[in-house]
């Protein structure tokens, strides 16, 4: 993991029951933070860090072209892991700020 962001999300999700099954991973030209499955769900998280909140929350970094690059990164992602066939697949931001650590669930 490059950043503290994402070492606490990946960490985050340890906590609760989740494997950690790719973290950085390219596909289909684009970056997934983390892929990461408890029992049947699957989800696809983008990790977003400030350092300060005058900027905007994190997770408003997480625009239309970002969303429509996660969707491609799954796909080709999916497409090379035969074995999550079937799984319920959902989107997650983790947004690291100044106050924490804020997970969205299903944020598109």
């Amino acid at each position: 993991m490059r950043n503290s962001g994402e070492r606490l999300a990946r960490r985050h999700y340890r906590l609760r029951g989740y494997r950690i099954l790719a973290e950085n991973a390219w596909a289909g030209g684009n970056e997934l933070d983390l892929v990461v499955r408890r029992g049947r769900r699957l989800v696809f998280c983008e990790v977003k860090q400030r350092g300060r909140e005058d900027f905007g929350a994190p997770a408003e970094f997480v625009g239309a072209e970002k969303q429509r690059r996660v969707r491609r990164a799954t796909e080709a992602w999916l497409a090379a892991h035969p074995e999550c066939d079937g799984l319920d697949v959902s989107f997650e931001v983790v947004s690291v700020g100044p106050d924490g650590l804020r997970r969205t669930a299903d944020a598109f």
